[in-house]
């Protein structure tokens, strides 16, 4: 079809006014905005919630006397450590992650970064220093409660501070060649492929390996505790409920003179029948019932533990994996790329990780809600 020339300068008329092509229409600055509105409501708010949530454990340990234990200290630390997450490494990261560009200098890289580094490594090996100080308690519970003191939970503490440091200074050597450039991002440089398996595997992989292994084995020894069973021929004896730290008890048995002692005992001060065959074996079946019940408690307690093991370690792995398994395929793959709103997810996954320990560590202790809510009601503490 052909057009003539009235045709032609109509449409050429109507072409040239058309915008140009590299101009931003004025309503994607406008959703662009809202975006980074939203994004920065949503961030902040996932740091308002760390902050209070490790805040409360803390106050709660603190004020509760009889939460001053060796493992409740380790908590508390934990607690302490994902609290400063969310005070020096958040609130920097959600500007960092909204405006995709840094603007706050050298110094301040430096300072965030091996804050990151180092708080972030901290939390990860708190949960190792837990996980193998109820280990111990579980396996080894006589002779370990002996050795639980709270020297020995500052020395697990100050052992992880240590390694977090060591992971978290090697970087600040190189960076500093580069400090009279500009800076417009602000990252760690993963060309330095043996700090980035050096970080990588001390603050993750060897710590992940480590959990699974310990957890693996306190949920064999829960789940044999839960169906162990007496003999037929075997008296029964007193359970003692060895409180764990993340809430959990377990059935230790004591010698069986103990319980027989203690029989004797209510024997004798039994009144007018003390000492009578009817008494006393009315005594035994009021203790055998008692024992009974201790033992449905504590396979109930059992039971509800090794739940608890699955969601700790599962949680752990889904919020720090993908950032780790990102990181070193960076670092050893330079072909491959990763989109930069997909890192953030990663990062902010790991962050969320510093939100869900108190929940874990402190929702399924029954002394820790207690706790809980005679802070809320501001109740006095004894």
């Amino acid at each position: 079809m052909e057009l003539d020339n009235s045709s032609l300068d109509f449409f050429t008329s109507n072409f040239t006014e058309l915008p140009n092509n590299n101009t931003t229409p004025p309503w994607s600055e406008a959703t662009l905005l809202g975006l980074q509105i939203s994004l920065s409501a949503v961030l902040a708010l996932v740091t308002l919630a760390t902050m209070l949530s490790n805040a409360f454990v803390i106050a709660t340990i603190f004020l509760t006397r009889k939460l001053h234990t060796p493992a409740n200290f380790l908590i508390g630390s934990l607690a302490v450590t994902d609290l400063l997450v969310s005070i020096l490494v958040m609130p920097i990261s959600i500007l960092y992650t909204v405006s995709k560009t840094w603007s706050l200098g050298q110094i301040v890289c430096d300072i965030w970064l091996s804050s990151d580094i180092t708080f972030c490594t901290a939390s990860i090996l708190h949960l190792c220093v837990i996980a193998l100080d109820r280990y111990w308690a579980i396996t080894d519970a006589l002779e370990y409660s002996k050795r639980r003191t709270m020297r020995r939970a500052a020395i697990m503490v100050g052992v992880v501070w240590v390694i977090s440091i060591s992971i978290s200074m090697p970087p600040l050597f190189w960076r500093q060649a580069k400090a009279h450039e500009e800076l417009t991002e602000c990252m760690v440089n993963t060309d330095q492929i043996s700090y980035t398996l050096y970080s990588t595997f001390g603050a993750f992989y060897v710590p992940t390996v480590l959990l699974i292994i310990l957890y693996g084995r306190i949920y064999v020894a829960a789940r044999s505790r839960i169906f162990k069973t007496p003999s037929a021929g075997k008296r029964f004896t007193t359970a003692q409920l060895i409180q764990t730290s993340a809430g959990s008890s377990l059935c230790s048995l004591n010698s069986a003179s103990n319980q027989e002692a203690h029989l004797h005992a209510l024997a004798a001060g039994g009144g007018g029948g003390g000492g009578s065959p009817l008494f006393m074996n009315s005594v035994k079946v009021k203790l055998a019932d008692s024992v009974l019940e201790r033992k449905r408690l504590c396979a109930a307690r059992e039971r509800k533990a090794t739940k608890t093991l699955g969601i700790i370690l599962g949680a752990f792995i889904i919020c720090w994996l993908p950032f780790f398994v990102g990181t070193l395929v960076m670092a050893i793959c330079k072909e491959c790329w990763f989109d930069p709103v997909l890192f953030d997810i990663f990062t902010w996954l790991g962050y969320l990780n510093s939100l869900i320990n108190p929940v874990i560590y402190t929702a399924f202790n029954d002394e820790f809600k207690q706790a809980f809510q005679k802070l809320i009601k501001f109740r006095r503490f004894t």
